[in-house]
């Protein structure tokens, strides 16, 4: 569609509309059995288990994966019915809109504390685009107002990996109140893999698990994300290399007037009085990024690739 709108622009384009890793884990060699045959439920445990570890959860059976967080997002209205949700922020619009598919009244609110009334609260932490983050300590308080009523806070935590250590639930996960939403593909750039978690309490983990059903998880996707979860050291060298390279993107884009307002080591969010023309500069020099219908003033920007994907976007960007 770019290419369409922009016919002159130069090739090839640079797509910075994501917060996919650019730099993917490296796919290993995959089995015969991960093509030919359906995959077996201890495959599917064995995967859990790995995840368990890799996101610090309590239990294993909390641990529930699936076909990505998108899948679990369009599912959880239809299991846990809701009238009033709350979002907090500006955030991911497919939550608002899923719940809203199901009849739900869906509300923003800028603060959390402004949750506590609501059926369900939503939280993206960090939050999708500005980075927004909300301590442990104030999820764990919500979440249990949320039980004492019978609601619960769904935490999108798709964006958590390449924070510090300790900013995820998951190892505090309450046995009620809480759902949890892990995103694989994200953070390992491996997209198309389509794999996500959930993570809940034993019940809520059990309705999720059944409405899955047998199968959701393809072979390629259990070798290749158990593989990637075990592999810590390749997780502490990409989180120290994003950012790096965020910082490095920062200072590309102040030096051509914009003002950055946050992110993650993931994207970055700037912010212009003239946006709408940045985005038009942008996509006539070949790079691609994401504009906010809602939120005029902002772009976002992922990172570019590799060492000629950057060195392209600074020839590019000294002729805007």
């Amino acid at each position: 569609m770019a290419r369409l709108a922009f016919p002159d622009a130069p090739e090839p384009w640079i797509d910075l509309s994501t917060g996919i890793n650019p730099i993917s884990y490296p796919i290993p060699n995959l089995s015969a059995a991960s093509w030919t045959r359906l995959p077996e439920e201890n495959a599917v445990f064995a995967l859990e288990t790995i995840a368990k570890a890799a996101y610090g959860a309590r239990w294993v059976e909390s641990v529930v994966a699936a076909p990505g967080t998108q899948a679990l997002i369009e599912r959880l209205p239809s299991l846990f019915p809701a009238q009033r949700v709350g979002i907090l922020g500006f955030t991911y619009t497919e939550h608002a809109t899923c719940w809203r598919k199901a009849g739900a009244v869906v509300e923003t609110v800028e603060r959390v504390a402004d949750l506590a009334g609501y059926d369900v609260a939503i939280i993206v932490n960090p939050n999708n685009p500005d980075g927004r983050y909300v301590s442990v300590n104030e999820l764990l308080t919500l979440a249990g107002d949320m039980a004492a009523r019978g609601g619960r806070l769904i935490v999108d935590e798709a964006f958590v990996d390449v924070l510090y250590e300790g900013a995820s639930l998951a190892p505090y996960l309450p046995e009620r109140g809480a759902i949890i939403l892990r995103s694989f593909g994200k953070t390992y750039g491996l997209a198309g893999v389509r794999l996500g978690f959930a993570m809940a309490g034993f019940e809520d983990a059990e309705v999720i698990r059944q409405s899955i059903g047998l199968w959701a998880v393809s072979g390629l996707a259990i070798e290749v994300g158990s593989k990637a979860l075990d592999d810590r050291a390749w997780l502490d060298a990409t989180r120290e290399s994003l950012i790096t390279k965020a910082v490095r993107l920062d200072t590309m884009l102040r030096q051509i007037g914009l003002t950055v307002e946050g992110g993650t080591p993931l994207y970055r969010l700037v912010s212009s009085d003239r946006a709408s023309e940045y985005f038009k500069r942008f996509c006539e020099a070949g790079i691609l990024v994401r504009a906010f219908r809602d939120r005029p003033n902002w772009l976002r920007l992922g990172l570019p690739g590799d060492a000629d994907e950057w060195a392209l976007l600074e020839k590019r960007l000294r002729t805007l």
